[in-house]
């Protein structure tokens, strides 16, 4: 009788920072009855990985499970599987934090189930050929791969019926490969395609082996599969089959596999990670010839021949696709550089430095850092877990490092890595990155008392995708939602006219961006950035210069620009001065215009500011002025106050309130920005900032000057 060894890997993860009834829906929904049928057929062996910080929320909330999972493990019936603690891209993380995180939860796995993890789970399978060099050193034997990541090195499905062995400087790690075409079928269609795809690849021998590898949010979690996975019972008709085939289908660990089987080769991977993934990393130019050279193939048939040559992008492209976050991962590489600079000083307490880590690495969680089909990147609440314990590490640090309560830090250097300098000033209370190639723009704002960044805000940007919304308004009800398909492949929306939403920024949003309007402009149309811009400071480079006087310290940025004044070119200055004390929770901001022409100019001058308060959508949110205040949740589009000397907003979420006083009167123009993005659920809208914008119309003499002062202000509620 032939015969086929199978390995079925299950992995498991929920977001630093995800919201409480996130982490128990998936629960209630997924993990728990998926390991509830697992419990009535013993016999079927399976791989678990769960994320440490998913590890850590069962064992607080639902202790009774870790405690059923330490029995199947004792009963062999489950392998568990280490990787990074908090599920960070280790690719692009130190090795020092590889290694650091993969040990964390090996030790978590040691000290709650007594085994010695052989294998471990590589976050979103991102693969890079540098790490067999970390992950051995961490005692890693293997990884899983998808099979797409062999066949670009062109190996093919017959090949793929067991595992490889690579290396990185005489390192070796083993490599399985997880089937595709079980991937999509597991659970979107009936067991017996499964057992009948599994009866093709059988042999004599018995030593071909198929591996299954993929998300446990896909059985209860993703959209239509809680129903069809247990209330119409798929996972137990699935391994039920599998049990009735059991004469010719034996169920192994991966840890057996590596024992029983010798290796099918040697094998160098290029970089990559699921095939979505990669092309998810495109400019949305390139992501769209994409999917026109898959249909052209798809069309010819000639996709399945040659599509181990088709491949997208490179997942550090994200970095490079989105500034923001780009910036998120710079701050954490120079965290982690300065923790390995002072981590061998002598009198520094090893626990603070601890802590240090541990905060950094929950900031290495992967999932903000891009986006695809999963909100990742767009959604406020994981950017902003990212940074609160970005800067809770860095607060430790500080710490550590200054013995003075009240003291000033101040660098330029490339931050960022874009060949220009940011310079980054910070306090015990305030840390700030100013850009001054790009408008002298300030792109983080951390009030560390509240451990937030109140910038932490998102630009306005085509996505591939938002091709597919307009195609979605005009799709029919034809009935193919009774049909359950792939998250890849369902189109859902959660409201109408999101396609009205699509308008995209012509620069990065952040604060003290600096505005010059024509005559006609209305705020519905600065609001979704169609209007025309008479300046050419917003995203210009300034000068500047730094001054330290024992507490206090001021930074002024300067551009000598043009501004259009009807058809003349007008030359014009700007520059503005942020003053700040060491031990004050205040911004001074003052201006400076100065009209370098011969002929006066009437000028319509604005700043905007740009608050990351847009996902507390409570009741207890206002926006206010000197006149009033009324709730941001209630300012769905636009507002404008008028003669405005004082302005803010109130969170008593975060008890905290932003202020800003202004000793000239101005407009006030208030609205929200809103971003068009995919996730599980289909397409939404998502406010991701409130801009400020408070703007005066100035008729400047020849070479005479415009000044303005401008308190903003920290206080806590």
């Amino acid at each position: 009788m032939k015969k086929i060894k199978f390995a079925f890997v299950i992995h498991s993860h929920q977001p630093v920072g995800n919201f409480e009834h996130v982490f128990e829906h998936a629960f209630t929904h997924s993990y728990l009855p998926f390991l509830e049928v697992l419990k009535r057929h013993p016999g079927f062996k399976i791989g678990l990985h769960f994320s440490g910080i998913l590890l850590e929320w069962m064992k607080n909330r639902h202790p009774e499970v870790l405690i059923e999972l330490k029995s199947m493990v004792e009963k062999g019936q489950v392998e568990m599987l280490t990787g990074g603690y908090y599920e960070p891209v280790l690719a692009v993380i130190p090795d020092g934090d590889k290694i650091g995180q993969i040990q964390k939860l090996t030790n978590f796995l040691k000290k709650e189930f007594h085994i010695q993890p052989t294998g471990m789970w590589l976050a979103e399978r991102i693969w890079e050929p540098h790490l067999p060099k970390p992950l051995s050193e961490a005692g890693v034997k293997y990884t899983i791969v998808d099979d797409s990541h062999f066949k670009y090195s062109g190996l093919t499905d017959e090949q793929l019926t067991g595992y490889y062995l690579t290396e990185e400087q005489g390192d070796v790690l083993a490599l399985f490969s997880s089937s595709r075409f079980l991937r999509y079928s597991i659970p979107f269609k009936e067991p017996e395609e499964t057992i009948s795809y599994l009866r093709k690849l059988s042999s004599e021998e018995g030593i071909n082996l198929m591996v299954y590898g993929d998300d446990g949010e896909k059985f209860g979690v993703w959209p239509k599969t809680y129903h069809h996975c247990f209330e119409d019972g798929w996972v137990e008709r699935f391994l039920g089959e599998i049990e009735r085939n059991a004469d010719w289908i034996e169920v192994i660990h991966l840890k057996d596999a590596l024992n029983q089987l010798p290796p099918k080769g040697r094998v160098y991977l290029p970089t990559a990670s699921y095939q979505e993934m990669m092309q998810w990393a495109l400019p949305p130019s390139a992501f769209a010839e994409y999917e026109e050279l898959e249909n052209i193939l798809k069309e010819r048939s000639l996709y399945e021949r040659f599509e181990p040559f088709v491949r997208g992008g490179f997942w550090r492209n994200f970095l490079a696709k989105y500034p923001e976050a780009n910036h998120m991962h710079k701050k954490m590489l120079l965290l982690s550089q300065r923790i390995d600079k002072i981590k061998n000083r002598k009198g520094v307490s090893k626990n603070k430095l601890e802590k240090a880590q541990d905060l950094l690495w929950k900031g290495q969680c992967n999932c903000p850092y891009w986006h695809g089909v999963f909100g990742g990147l767009y959604l406020p609440h994981l950017r902003s877990a990212i940074y609160q314990n970005l800067i809770q590490s860095e607060k430790v640090l500080e710490d550590l490092v200054h013995r003075r309560k009240n003291w000033v830090e101040y660098q330029a250097f490339d931050f960022d890595k874009d060949g220009r300098e940011e310079l980054l000033v910070h306090t015990p209370v305030l840390g700030l990155c100013f850009s001054p190639s790009s408008g002298g723009s300030l792109w983080e704002l951390d009030f560390k008392p509240k451990n937030l960044n109140i910038l932490d805000v998102l630009t306005r940007r085509e996505e591939g995708y938002h091709k597919k919304l307009l195609k979605l308004q005009r799709k029919a009800e034809n009935g193919q939602d009774a049909q359950v398909a792939s998250i890849h492949d369902l189109l859902l929306t959660k409201e109408e006219g999101l396609e009205k939403l699509l308008t995209y920024d012509w620069y990065r949003r952040g604060s003290l961006i600096d505005h010059f309007l024509e005559e006609q402009t209305k705020l519905e149309d600065f609001s979704v950035c169609r209007y025309p811009e008479q300046g050419d400071f917003v995203n210009q480079p300034y000068r500047y210069k730094t001054e330290k006087k024992g507490k206090a310290f001021d930074i002024t940025l300067y551009r000598d620009g043009f501004v259009w004044v009807q058809d003349k070119r007008v030359p014009l200055t700007v520059a503005k001065t942020i003053f700040l004390y060491s031990d004050g929770s205040n911004l001074e901001i003052s201006y400076l215009l100065i009209n370098n022409s011969q002929k006066r100019v009437n000028l319509w001058f604005g700043i905007e500011f740009g608050l990351a308060l847009a996902w507390h959508k409570g009741e207890g949110s206002f926006c206010y002025t000197n006149e009033g205040q009324v709730k941001i949740k209630e300012l769905a589009r636009m507002d404008n106050a008028q003669r405005c000397e004082e302005f803010g907003v109130k969170d008593y979420q975060l008890c905290l309130d932003i202020n800003f006083k202004l000793d000239r009167p101005s407009q006030l123009w208030r609205f929200p920005i809103y971003t068009v993005s995919l996730s599980e659920d289909g397409f939404e809208k998502i406010q991701q900032s409130l801009i400020l914008f408070p703007n005066w119309k100035i008729s400047l003499e020849p070479q005479k000057r415009w000044e303005l002062k401008i308190i903003n202000s920290f206080n806590p509620l």
